[in-house]
């Protein structure tokens, strides 16, 4: 069992980003609200959900595939993943520091949602964030073993970077989902207009939490990641 809480909890991680995100209207999940609005129907609501969970689920994957190829470097386990907490810190100090969005998210019309919510997640981090997460979870007993074929161990990594993708995803797209279904259902746009809120700060703060948390594990866990 003590090798199963680490585990649980990074899995837990995982979907705990997930509903931090899909809470955040960044994400894009008052425009499912305005398609359901503008279109009179449920069912355009719920399209919009599934484009904007398909751009966030892309986003997530292309950020994470890099890691994924390199963590067949089995030797250098741990020091990939200590650089890719240095680069979570990094990302979440630019953040603090740098407020301005891209000036690119506001070329991309809103009717393009998986476009947009790829471009969003990309252009917040949300992958970055999920990296030392994604590589806690890839410390697979067996992949110490140097008996697996390269081949093997890049398509292992690559489906558990697809398997956090789509897990992060569905929880930020089901909060999401029901933020949305509440204010089309029964709230109203005047709630949105109310309670509007950005959590642009707390994002960059949680960026730079989750890199030093991660660097902490590895600077304590004794002999490294895999070895």
């Amino acid at each position: 069992m003590g090798n199963v809480w680490p585990q649980i909890g990074l899995w837990l991680a995982v979907v705990a980003s997930g509903l931090y995100h899909g809470v955040n209207p960044a994400m894009g999940w008052p425009l499912a609200v305005s398609s359901g609005l503008m279109e009179r129907r449920a069912r355009a609501l719920l399209s919009a959900l599934l484009y904007l969970a398909a751009g966030h689920v892309l986003a997530m994957f292309v950020v994470m595939v890099p890691f994924a190829l390199l963590a067949m470097l089995l030797a250098w386990q741990r020091e990939i993943q200590i650089g890719a907490s240095v680069l979570v810190i990094g990302f979440g100090v630019f953040l603090l520091t740098w407020r301005r969005h891209p000036r690119v998210l506001a070329r991309i019309p809103p009717s393009r949602l998986a476009l947009w919510s790829f471009a969003v997640a990309i252009a917040h981090g949300a992958g970055v964030m999920l990296i030392p997460i994604y590589l806690g979870l890839c410390q697979s007993r067996d992949m110490d073993q140097g008996h697996q074929a390269a081949q093997a161990l890049i398509n292992a990594n690559l489906g558990m970077a697809l398997l956090v993708s789509g897990v992060h995803a569905t929880a930020m797209i089901v909060v999401g989902g029901l933020l949305a279904w509440l204010v089309y259902r029964y709230l109203g746009l005047k709630f949105v207009s109310r309670s509007w809120f950005n959590l642009d700060a707390i994002w960059a703060s949680s960026l730079v939490l989750v890199g030093t948390l991660s660097l902490a594990f590895n600077a304590v866990a004794p002999g490294g990641m895999g070895r």
